[in-house]
């Protein structure tokens, strides 16, 4: 997703906090914050949720443009873990659950706020596959702020012709059609049927299977996922749209590009869409084959900023360089790629192929991904200019609450889940000192992890056990509080005595400081040690990410 603090003012961000912190003398005190039995309904587990796993979406969707409403129904095919006889499907109110229909059969329900318990009336018996159809109607809700304050877009384009979709990563996919509605378990593949005017076009993700005319002047779109997607990623897009065709061959062979935008855009399109060629190149480089081949990689021109709508990017930045034409590190390398492109297509890999399977471990997507700008701008620029780039979002971290948030809940962590955590990434690097290493560790980590949800602890321990160092005082450091590590240090009698503060404890993070004769790395503790120096200042390699203090 794209990042939120740049869309709105601190001031704003502030006002959306879910957690407080305060500092007192030192110590780091966590407001007490009250959960509903609604967040626990959406953020947990259920035993309603657990016995079922879900495999194929067969989404079939109207879209009544000018009333702002749809109609559709989901059949869902999904294994049975172990016999139970009642389903958890999520759909946000206004939505209308109409009916739920298995073996031809009308199951009853009982709703809780935006849960549907289905008692199913035939045998779940385990190890079997099952399917059922939920039909439903209604006006979802609007977004106001797409993609922050998420929903259905009901936009228009230049022209004041109708310009449709939809970015719900927030807010859920269960904000216009009932599904399974938690991260931990992604459909398997599935195959979507959208009706819209006839003289609208319409993209999803997947591969278009074909188009079909209704006597009633609309037409069908029926695109085809055949990958593990999450739902919030499942999103049509309808307008006037043309398109256009590119192709790389990539790490797993011929890798086909589809364009779609606006038809007053296309020239602007087909010079500022190269870049997406240079982005898959450099991030197979560091990550591996782009996830997705067999349902391809779009671009699609949007009506709001952008998504990484898996296989199906949503791009809004209006075919320019940057973040909406600013540069996010202040240094000047984030004009010279574009920023939506970029980031967006990034989560291919971390979000898209590898999801965490609690929200609030979302870190696993931004972080990583807004890592990746870091390493683009280091395939275009070089070493250096990454690692300016990387250090320069710095001001961006507000360190107003940790990373991770709270889990069962549906609670994200922190805003900084973008920029701390990919400066946590950058000092990691500098501690494993060996950059081959690291990314066949980056590559190690999405081929382990292919397609699969997972928790923060899964990738830590991978890390630590690939990279062969114990980061785990790290992770904590960075994740778990919204300290910064602070050095301190004092120069007396030609010696250094140095030290780690504002820290967890047990936290032993080596770092590099610069001398007239080089580089020197330090093994600070929370206790003092001591180095010969002959040197008045102390000067800090600048990628790792602490702040200092002299303790004269």
């Amino acid at each position: 997703m794209v990042c939120w603090f740049s869309s709105r003012n601190f001031a704003d961000l502030l006002k959306i906090s879910a957690l407080i912190f305060l500092f007192l003398n030192g110590r780091e005190l966590k407001a007490q914050v009250l959960y509903t039995h609604a967040d626990s309904l959406k953020g947990t587990i259920t035993k309603e949720r657990s016995w079922w796993d879900v495999r194929h979406y067969e989404l079939s969707v109207a879209f009544d443009i000018a009333n702002k409403c749809i109609k559709g129904s989901n059949k869902i095919l999904y294994s049975v873990l172990q016999s139970y006889s009642v389903m958890q499907l999520d759909l946000i109110v206004p939505m209308v659950l109409d009916s739920v229909l298995q073996d031809g059969l009308t199951c009853a329900w009982k709703q809780d706020g935006n849960a549907y318990l289905i008692t199913l009336k035939t045998p779940q018996l385990a190890n079997s596959q099952r399917t059922l159809t939920a039909y439903f109607h209604g006006v979802p809700h609007a977004a106001k702020l797409a993609p922050w304050d998420g929903g259905v877009v009901w936009s228009t384009d230049e022209n004041n012709e109708p310009w449709v979709s939809i970015a719900c990563q927030g807010m859920a996919a269960s904000v216009w059609f009932p599904n399974k509605d938690h991260q931990y378990d992604e459909v398997d593949s599935a195959a979507m049927f959208f009706t819209v005017p006839g003289e609208l076009v319409c993209v999803s993700n997947g591969r278009l299977r074909n188009r079909i005319t209704n006597s009633d002047k609309t037409a069908t779109y029926n695109w085809v996922v055949k990958n593990p997607i999450n739902n919030y990623n499942i999103v049509p897009y309808i307008g006037h749209y043309v398109n256009f065709k590119d192709s790389i061959y990539g790490l797993n062979g011929l890798l086909e590009l589809d364009f779609w935008v606006l038809e007053v855009n296309l020239s602007k399109a087909k010079q500022q869409f190269v870049q997406a060629k240079t982005m898959l190149y450099c991030f197979e480089d560091w990550f591996g084959k782009y996830p997705f081949y067999e349902d391809g990689y779009k671009l699609v021109e949007a009506p709001f900023l952008g998504m990484e709508h898996q296989s199906a990017i949503a791009y809004g930045n209006k075919f320019q360089n940057g973040y909406k034409g600013r540069d996010l590190s202040l240094t000047g390398w984030g004009l010279k790629w574009d920023f939506i492109i970029v980031h967006e297509s990034g989560h291919e890999w971390f979000a898209n192929s590898i999801s965490a399977k609690d929200v609030a471990d979302n870190w696993i997507h931004e972080g990583f991904t807004a890592y990746s700008e870091n390493l683009y701008t280091e395939c275009l620029f070089g070493k250096k200019a990454g690692a300016e780039y990387v250090i320069g979002t710095r001001f961006a971290v507000r360190n107003n609450k940790p990373v991770i948030g709270d889990y069962n809940v549906n609670r994200d962590g922190s805003d900084d889940k973008y920029y701390k955590a990919s400066n946590m990434l950058h000092s990691m690097r500098q501690i494993v000192n060996n950059d081959s290493l690291w990314k066949e560790m980056l590559r190690g980590v999405n081929k382990t992890f292919w397609h699969q949800t997972v928790s923060t602890m899964q990738i830590e321990n991978y890390m630590s056990a690939f990279l062969k160092i114990d980061l785990q005082k790290v992770f904590d450091q960075y994740l778990r509080t919204t300290k910064i590590p602070t050095l301190e240090y004092k120069i007396q009698n030609n010696k250094l005595f140095y030290r780690w503060i504002n820290c967890v404890s047990g936290f032993n993070m080596p770092l590099k400081i610069i001398t007239e004769k080089g580089q020197i790395l330090l093994n600070p503790t929370e206790l003092w040690q001591t180095i010969f120096y002959k040197e008045s200042l102390l000067n800090f390699v600048p990628d790792f990410y602490i702040n200092t203090k002299n303790a004269i």
